[in-house]
């Protein structure tokens, strides 16, 4: 019996342990940097930098995320909150503080998440507005200062609002373009109606609890195509339980180049 007692104790101790590193894996604050390049064009003057933040969900944004985009790039042209900024029971204040901090960095352009409506459509629209966010609900803009780009974002299909063609649509001239949707499997069908140069989507959390290659959902990549260049986020938040193993949270800051050169690859 007393065996028995030493194992099991042994065994809580181990799960206690683990627990524990999951909990700390849920709560990291990690920076990926991504450099891509694309063809330049005739007006193309200096890098395009953008922040990719997703699937915040409970978490706060800390500042020392905020100062380690900082150390990496002096400006960011946009900030880009790929869907799931709350769920139910998220204070509203909580996502306004971080909503200010993001806006902090630069000019915020947010897609809607399947979590987002559960802390009321009212709430996410006012936030996003009070800091002059720009909501990409089926809907292409210019980007400032980078005349040649527009970056495009489409509704999340849990809405039953989702518009690719009208996502991706932009009646002017452009030669770039970058498309934010929160669920990654809108990927194929976009490239099917559209040549984006940039995809970026968060929502599978990279599986959020993985055993090496075993995991219920892909983990995150940066994956650099000929045709173009996809991101899918393990996102910073988490979702069901605070716990995270084997797919850390991650942000993501791009930094896009112009290059001149023949071939027919358009990135690299």
């Amino acid at each position: 019996m007393k065996n028995f007692w030493i194992a099991m104790s042994v065994l809580f101790t181990g799960l206690g342990f683990l627990l524990g590193g999951m909990f700390y894996s849920a709560h990291r604050t990690s920076l990926k940097i991504h450099r891509m390049k694309v063809n330049a064009s005739s007006t193309a003057d200096r890098e395009l930098t953008a922040f990719f933040i997703s699937d915040v969900h409970r978490r706060r944004i800390p500042t020392k995320l905020l100062n380690k985009v900082r150390s990496h790039s002096s400006s960011v042209d946009l900030v880009i909150i790929g869907g799931d900024l709350a769920e139910k029971g998220v204070s509203p204040v909580r996502v306004k503080n971080n909503i200010r901090k993001l806006a902090a960095l630069g000019p915020v352009y947010y897609v809607w998440g399947n979590n987002d409506r559960e802390i009321g459509e009212t709430t996410i629209r006012q936030v996003i507005a009070d800091v002059g966010g720009t909501i990409l609900d089926n809907r292409s803009v210019r980007i400032p200062d980078h005349p040649d780009w527009i970056i495009s974002g489409a509704d999340d299909p849990s809405s039953g609002n989702t518009d690719l063609q009208k996502a991706v649509s932009f009646e002017e001239d452009y030669s770039y373009q970058l498309v934010a949707v929160h669920n990654p499997s809108l990927f194929n069908k976009i490239q099917q109606i559209s040549q984006p140069d940039l995809l970026v989507g968060g929502h599978t959390h990279g599986g959020q609890i993985r055993f090496g290659r075993f995991g219920m959902q892909p983990r995150g990549e940066f994956k650099v195509e000929t045709s173009c260049v996809r991101l899918i986020s393990n996102g910073f938040g988490t979702t069901l339980v605070p716990l995270r193993f084997g797919a850390p949270p991650e942000t993501h800051l791009i930094i896009i180049r112009y290059e001149k050169r023949s071939g027919t690859s358009r990135h690299a």
